[in-house]
């Protein structure tokens, strides 16, 4: 796990990138699990994979998505409680053993 902060024209932004390792991959309840948590935060958060980013406050977008195992996503987080965010996130992702 590797956080980056990214500086866009003066704004920051954190991400942080892993590889799904469940079997079933991001299935409906831990993407509800991410979706509650993601919208603790007032920040901009997004999930990206193969190419496509949705908002991580959107199960509908999340489930979309079709992310199974060994597939390898992107959090974005935008705003003043994003390294927070981040970080919650990843401690979902832990937690429902999706990621190591």
């Amino acid at each position: 796990m590797k956080i980056l902060t990214i500086r866009r024209r003066n704004v920051i932004m954190e991400q942080n990138s892993y590889v799904i390792i469940d079997e079933t991959g991001i299935h409906a309840r831990p993407a509800t699990m991410l979706v509650q948590t993601a919208s603790k935060f007032d920040s901009d958060i997004q999930l990206e994979y193969n190419g496509k980013k949705v908002n991580l406050k959107s199960i509908m977008g999340v489930m979309s998505l079709g992310v199974g195992k060994d597939a390898e996503i992107t959090i974005y987080a935008d705003g003043s409680d994003e390294s927070d965010a981040i970080q919650a996130i990843s401690d979902v992702l832990s937690k429902e053993g999706l990621t190591k």
